[in-house]
């Protein structure tokens, strides 16, 4: 592995709306960030925002942005503001001491003071025939950010735990049929959760099925097949999207051992700071938050993080001032 003779005051992890962020605030501290911007297990350069269509929730945009135009607008005013990026996957960190080190998967050796993890979380995904091939035309993981393109028309949810009964009653401020498709016969939801749902004339349920295929053609769902549990028969379900509610998976790997994570694998901060169990290390985006998921939230993390660093570089970087 060859070696770098300049420690970076900052080094940023992942090109999502947290790590761009983070990026924009330090730099324009003068801190010189250098952001990764690697593929992190197998997710696209600038997270999960390059894999959407429409974003019409994002301040600023009244007619709406693409997902990767916003992405490419987002780099460009940090590398304004004297961000330095490099392409390449991360395959070993070490932040058992100061300064941290980073190892990248050409052998590239980077030496860092402060390190911002904004790494992400990737949806996890059924993993079926037509799945990628309409993912952000009709298949999404996210009801908040893609319902409103479904106005009066039947989509599909998979799931059967809270994330999916708040999503199915979410779309139906949108849809005009929502079929929960859940492969038992009883919902793992909190029975409020459950009961709301059940209420809820606009809702559906498909019990004892799994989706096998989703048919589509020209960028439009239009059914799903479904396998039928007990019996092992196969239909299909007339649908306009399909929408997965079945969790999200951390990009924590890098880390494990060393930073402290919840039972679901997402980093620990020490809100409302972004500081992470290793003091000059901070963590923002989806990495850390598994209930909003969208990205103005991450990018408001983003900007703590840098916050956070710039004023813990600015004490001396002392564990004291976490």
């Amino acid at each position: 592995m060859s070696s770098t003779d300049t420690t970076h005051q900052v080094t940023i992890i992942g090109s999502g709306p947290a790590g761009l962020t983070a990026a924009v605030y330090a730099a324009r501290a003068n801190l010189e960030p250098l952001v990764i911007e690697g593929v992190i297990e197998g997710g696209p350069t600038g997270g999960q925002l390059t894999l959407t269509t429409d974003v019409e929730n994002f301040p600023g945009f009244a007619d709406g942005i693409m997902g990767p135009e916003l992405i490419l607008q987002m780099r460009a005013q940090a590398e304004r503001f004297g961000t330095t990026f490099i392409t390449e996957d991360i395959v070993k960190v070490n932040v058992e001491q100061r300064p941290f080190t980073l190892e990248t998967a050409s052998g590239n050796a980077i030496s860092t003071q402060a390190l911002i993890v904004a790494t992400g979380a990737k949806p996890r995904r059924l993993d079926i025939p037509g799945e990628a091939e309409l993912w952000g035309s009709g298949v999404s993981a996210c009801a908040t950010c893609d319902g409103f393109f479904f106005r009066d028309q039947h989509v599909v949810i998979v799931g059967g735990g809270d994330s999916a009964m708040e999503e199915a009653m979410f779309l139906t401020k949108f849809a005009a049929k929502v079929t929960v498709v859940h492969r038992r016969d009883e919902l793992r939801a909190s029975k409020i959760m459950q009961d709301r749902a059940f209420a809820n004339d606009k809702i559906d349920f498909v019990w004892n099925a799994i989706p096998t295929e989703v048919n589509g053609s020209d960028g439009k769902v239009s059914s799903l097949t479904l396998k039928d549990t007990q019996t092992g028969e196969f239909s299909d379900l007339p649908c306009d999207g399909l929408f997965l509610a079945i969790g999200h998976i951390p990009n924590t790997w890098l880390f494990d051992g060393t930073l402290e994570t919840d039972n679901d694998g997402y980093l620990i901060v020490d809100q409302p700071t972004t500081h992470t169990n290793v003091p000059g290390v901070f963590a923002c985006g989806d990495v850390m938050d598994h209930t909003y998921r969208q990205a103005v939230t991450a990018a408001g993390t983003g900007c703590r993080a840098a916050m956070d660093a710039e004023r813990w570089l600015a004490a001396g970087g002392d564990a004291s001032h976490q």
